[in-house]
């Protein structure tokens, strides 16, 4: 399942967190456009729909009008300016969401080629956390991890043993 030149680290700690969060058969909506994951997801039992690629810092109807009772987001808010609307207009009462952690030793990353492709935010722990919180969210379970490239140089030593990831299991508060 850990195919091809995919993060395989990233990709197995995500789907062991699914298994530990999300009942089987769960139904998912997914946020951002069919990827990879989402296959996987898909592969793994889940009932799997992505959103169709629409700004989701204005256009919220994908959250708004889902039956899904669980919201993914794999490396989604780091691209929105304002990730705290859309996760207040999200109807689910499960998310699960991973973002990249603020690195001391890496700028903010952003794509030469690609406008679109850009992190307006890299959080630390504690801001995500407290955006998850501001917006109607209860954090239930998460965890950090690294993420090693293959590589050399000194970036790549350092993201052997720096946590790069942050992933999070949320409950929308009653």
């Amino acid at each position: 399942m850990y195919e091809g030149k995919h993060p395989k680290k990233r990709y197995k700690i995500t789907q062991d967190f699914l298994k530990e969060v999300l009942p089987e058969n769960s139904k998912i909506l997914d946020l951002g456009v069919e990827n990879p994951f989402s296959e996987i997801m898909s592969k793994m039992g889940f009932e799997v729909e992505n959103t169709k690629g629409e700004d989701l810092d204005q256009d919220f109807t994908s959250v708004q009008e889902s039956a899904a009772e669980v919201v993914t987001a794999f490396e989604i808010f780091e691209h929105l300016i304002a990730p705290y609307n859309i996760l207040k207009e999200i109807k689910a009462y499960k998310l699960v969401a991973s973002v990249p952690l603020r690195l001391w030793f890496a700028p903010a990353y952003r794509s030469k080629s690609d406008k679109w492709d850009r992190h307006y935010h890299e959080f630390e722990p504690w801001q995500f956390d407290w955006l998850l919180e501001k917006s109607g969210w209860e954090i239930k379970r998460n965890i950090t991890f690294t993420n090693p490239v293959r590589k050399i140089g000194f970036r790549p030593f350092l993201r052997l043993f720096t946590k790069r990831y942050y992933l999070v299991y949320a409950e929308r508060k009653i």
